[in-house]
């Protein structure tokens, strides 16, 4: 038996600018960490006592006895990409799929990394970032960036850049009492909303609107963002206003960013006294972040009483086999 926990994201700036389509001409950067909110997932062989040879348990069941049969388009293919056979595979989450903190990407990340650890193989971080990128990209066909595969694989507060190359990810050197100060000037709140990431991107890229300095215009947020974590003698409150240029700027790259609900409860954050924030994620619903200085911070509560609050930190961990009992049973081949 095979258990992984792998993280879930909260990406800061350069959400967009991960897209191949736009870095691979000019250039992408995203600042992002993870955060002590995870998925699991359980993998062992399944013995042959039973009339179907793979079972599946996430938000539904699924026996069958031929891959092909799956309904989960990513376990499918990681199944048929991987060679796996006669399998149980349970998920299980911290928080709700769909809701901009990089769920699904987080399951494929870890859905890999249990499949080798079954196969008896090491994949290292680079390896199951990559790979869960073709499965989602390519092989599920799922419109995207390649922000969240990198971020729930390696974990930690990052920069990663992309170019025509690839990508590099670099972690960011920030002292531990100013990563407090962040952490703790941070606000999370659950809206109820979920939606698909691929469904907003694809409803972004059909409404035809030439989004590209938007992008750029992101994309130089991340120098000037870095900058405030890094440098002692900037005020980190830039930060928080920072985060609500980047997101006026992301509700101009799309209708599906945003929704009148979600605008509406935006304003009520910032106006209790939140300095700034954004919906994380493609957009369209899920969980928003605020930036609220400590005193502020029981008022920015008190308008949001109708959302549910979540706690966090940030953690470094990146995707890791956290149980492994070898087996006897022999899959067939």
């Amino acid at each position: 038996m095979i258990i992984t926990k792998t993280p879930f994201r909260m990406s800061f700036f350069g959400g967009g600018t991960d897209m191949p389509s736009f870095f691979r001409e000019n250039g992408g950067s995203v600042l992002s960490t993870t955060f002590d909110k995870y998925c699991y997932v359980n993998v062992r062989h399944l013995p042959r006592f039973f009339d179907y040879s793979t079972e599946l348990s996430y938000s539904k069941t699924e026996r069958v006895t031929n891959i092909e049969d799956i309904q989960h388009p990513a376990i499918k293919n990681a199944m048929k990409f991987l060679d796996m056979h006669e399998i149980r595979l349970t998920y299980e989450a911290d928080l709700p799929a769909r809701s901009g903190l990089g769920t699904s990407s987080s399951f494929a990340v870890g859905m890999l990394n249990a499949f080798y650890a079954l196969k008896g193989k090491y994949a290292d971080k680079k390896k199951l970032a990559d790979e869960a990128i073709y499965l989602e990209r390519e092989l599920c066909q799922e419109a995207g960036g390649w922000q969240d595969q990198i971020a729930a694989s390696f974990g930690g507060f990052n920069r990663i850049n992309f170019t025509d190359e690839g990508y590099e990810v670099l972690p960011l050197i920030i002292s531990p009492e100013r990563k407090k100060q962040l952490n703790q000037n941070l606000m999370m709140f659950f809206t109820g909303f979920t939606r698909f990431s691929s469904d907003v991107q694809k409803a972004n890229a059909a409404g035809k609107v030439d989004k590209t300095a938007q992008l750029k215009e992101m994309l130089s947020l991340v120098d000037d963002a870095e900058k405030v974590l890094t440098d002692k003698t900037v005020d980190l409150d830039e930060f928080g206003r920072m985060l609500d240029h980047t997101w006026k700027l992301k509700r101009q790259t799309g209708n599906a960013v945003s929704t009148s609900n979600i605008d509406i409860l935006y304003e009520k954050g910032i106006k209790a006294g939140a300095l700034g924030g954004k919906l994380l994620g493609a957009g369209g619903g899920g969980f928003l972040v605020f930036y609220v200085q400590p005193e502020k911070q029981a008022e920015v509560r008190e308008a949001m009483k109708e959302l549910m609050y979540i706690p966090f930190s940030f953690e470094d961990g990146g995707t890791r086999v956290i149980h492994y009992t070898p087996e006897s049973y022999e899959p067939l081949v």
